[in-house]
């Protein structure tokens, strides 16, 4: 399928690992130009120049934090520079603080603050600076990764459900205020997909609970977030879509 979106250009934060990078390459392979943000400088612009070595489209890296305003206000500055006007912002952020403990355990001020900042703050901290840019223009695609968790809440994962619910929520505010603009906001929770990140722990015991009985692959959810930025995706806005092999029980 020609998802139409070959020229367009496309920021991507968190993109310097994991699902981030996994999405960074599969808009690339459609021909999207980049905008890749995240703290890793060196892992950044080894991304950006095999990008470009293998899909031959102009990626712009640029290091940088999503909680403090100078790094958003200098990846901005280099997005204009070098290509104007977005038409693509996918909102990746950084993990929960660790250890991961009961909820009624979390009474840590810290640590609330650093999940706030990082989950929640940050991303609203780049849609609010990213998204007025692609206003006017009559098209664009807003897409947030958040985590399965927001559907159905696991144990130990309070600080990271709590807060990228209210990614969540801004989100589908966000959509419903933009959407006559001809931009849609959507969001993609991942359940257990085979990252680095994963503990074999940790995916023995999830595995139990996932029907296709398997870790999804960051290629498969990463293809979700391209199709979600399509033109075919256009009528798609306000969704929160799981891509978890079937782990949330819920019917909706």
């Amino acid at each position: 399928m020609n998802l139409g979106i070959a020229g367009k250009v496309a920021v991507v934060s968190g993109s310097s690992s994991g699902l981030g990078k996994a999405v960074a390459y599969a808009l690339a392979a459609e021909g999207v130009k980049l905008v890749l943000f995240a703290r890793s400088a060196a892992a950044l612009q080894a991304i950006a120049s095999d990008i470009e070595q293998k899909h031959g489209v102009p990626v712009l890296a640029i290091a940088g934090d999503m909680r403090i305003t100078g790094d958003v206000e200098r990846l901005v500055a280099g997005l204009q520079q070098k290509f104007g006007a977005p038409d693509i912002l996918i909102v990746n952020t950084g993990r929960p603080p660790k250890p991961m403990v009961e909820v009624l355990k979390e009474n840590d001020d810290a640590r609330w603050e650093d999940a706030y900042q990082t989950q929640l703050r940050g991303a609203v901290h780049v849609a609010n600076r990213i998204v007025p840019l692609m206003l006017g223009r009559g098209w664009g695609r807003v897409i947030a990764i958040t985590s399965a968790t927001v559907k159905q809440p696991m144990p130990w994962h309070g600080l990271s459900t709590i807060f990228r619910a209210g990614v969540t929520a801004y989100m589908k505010h966000l959509a419903n205020e933009i959407a006559a603009q001809g931009v849609t906001v959507n969001t993609v929770c991942p359940g257990l997909i085979d990252t680095v990140f994963r503990k074999p722990e940790e995916v023995a015991e999830r595995m139990k609970l996932i029907p296709l009985q398997r870790m999804g692959r960051a290629d498969e959810f990463a293809a979700t977030v391209a199709y979600l930025a399509s033109e075919q995706a256009g009528f798609i806005t306000g969704a929160s879509l799981h891509v978890d092999g079937g782990a949330v029980a819920s019917l909706y």
